[in-house]
């Protein structure tokens, strides 16, 4: 939209163009039978018609291009592009003719000019061109402010502006969700949806992580030692659609080691997505770093770094469990082990483990079996800080599969 100031006579036209791609012309097929009234009459006015595609009239689609009728949609993350010409309409010289293109947002005004200096002299019935781009960063109102001025053959300098007022709408509607596993991976689950009118081709949705993570892309299989997208080879995105990105992220080794640095609120990184519409225009989009909040762990946390999938029944089997010092103080550690109506311990309970440093970690290698078939639950170990008296209980470690190795398969 065109807001002009107040109507004053000038010598020189300022106009401003937004640039796009052209799209390519449609055409609506009439066809009928040949048994009908017009006979083959539509089928040789669609022959003689220069823009439908030879050998397929009938198609919409046609081998022309059509140069935009309008201002359009301009989306985040596009890149903005106009043609500032200057036009000299009367018959006098014009000396120092200064063009100057600023993009006002909500938050900033930006100088799209591509030259600061003025132009000597403009003669009649010539210009001065300028073509600026501006990737778009901000969604809202934005206002292009063009200003010329200049001095005439008299001395007298004149000033002008035209204000060219457009919005940036939202293209999509990207949403995330963490998952936190037993160990540290965090699983990061991105929603994309295309909520402009027009199919997208999605060319990268990428996570950059932050420097506390590595990252592994979960949108791929591999099959014949090649690697192929699970959104297939056309990545395309339809309006209104929504599609699915997962991720694993897993603490770099030098942070994983200490467990007090990965606490409270955590930077994860941020998604970069690049996509393209009509004719490859390019589009690109940077979420804000995205932060999850690191789930509480205590003073002490236990976990399993090994236990085997499927055990025997009554017979024994072997897991590694790790104790890490959570708190900011040393402790005394003492470990009882707890029966359960279905697993049992092996070994000698209310055994020392020793001092504990802040931060430290312990691996423990412990042996139990089970007297119950079926999914198990390993619970029953006790800690206790023999320092300040202090007991932590933990229940539903891990779970394990039990079988009978004596019970054949049912034919």
């Amino acid at each position: 939209m065109e807001v002009n100031q107040a109507k004053q006579e000038h010598l020189l036209a300022l106009k401003v163009m937004r640039l796009t791609k052209p799209t390519l012309f449609t055409n609506m097929p009439v066809t009928c039978e040949d048994r009908d009234l017009p006979g083959d009459l539509f089928v040789r006015l669609m022959k003689d018609d220069p823009s439908t595609v030879k050998g397929a009239e009938t198609l919409i689609l046609g081998e022309m291009l059509t140069l935009p009728q309008n201002f359009g949609n301009i989306f985040l993350g596009e890149t903005f592009s106009s043609y500032i010409s200057v036009h000299n309409d009367s018959n006098q010289v014009v000396k120092d003719i200064l063009v100057k293109a600023d993009l006002q947002t909500s938050s900033q005004r930006l100088n799209l000019s591509a030259s600061n200096s003025a132009v000597s002299e403009l003669k009649p019935e010539c210009c001065i061109d300028d073509v600026i781009h501006h990737e778009v960063k901000e969604i809202g109102t934005h206002i292009l402010v063009c200003a010329v001025s200049y001095t005439t053959q008299t001395g007298e300098k004149l000033y002008f502006r035209k204000f060219f007022k457009f919005q940036v709408l939202k293209p999509l509607d990207v949403k995330t969700k963490f998952y936190n596993a037993e160990t540290d991976e965090v699983f990061l689950e991105a929603q994309i949806q295309n909520i402009t009118t027009s199919p997208m081709f999605m060319e990268k949705v990428s996570l950059e992580p932050s420097m506390m993570y590595n990252v592994t892309e979960l949108n791929s299989v591999s099959s014949d030692n090649e690697s192929e997208s699970t959104f297939g080879k056309m990545s395309y995105l339809q309006p209104l659609d929504t599609r699915q990105y997962l991720y694993c992220l897993k603490p770099k080794p030098e942070f994983a080691e200490k467990a007090g640095v990965i606490k409270g609120v955590t930077v994860i990184g941020k998604l970069d997505i690049v996509w393209k519409t009509n004719l490859g225009e390019r589009g690109r989009l940077q979420t804000s770093q995205l932060q999850r909040m690191a789930p509480g762990y205590g003073d002490v946390r236990l976990s399993l770094e090994l236990i085997p999938d499927t055990v025997s029944l009554e017979e024994p089997f072997d897991i590694t469990c790790k104790i890490t010092n959570c708190s900011e103080r040393t402790m005394d550690l003492e470990l009882e082990m707890c029966n359960t109506r279905s697993v049992h311990w092996c070994g000698v309970s209310g055994r020392q483990l020793g001092k504990l440093s802040p931060n430290a970690s312990l691996s423990i290698p412990l042996k139990l079996l089970s007297s119950v078939q079926g999914l198990q639950s390993i619970s029953g170990l006790r800690l206790t800080d023999t320092f300040l008296k202090r007991t932590y209980e933990y229940d539903d470690i891990a779970q394990v599969c039990v079988v009978c190795p004596y019970t054949s398969p049912e034919s």
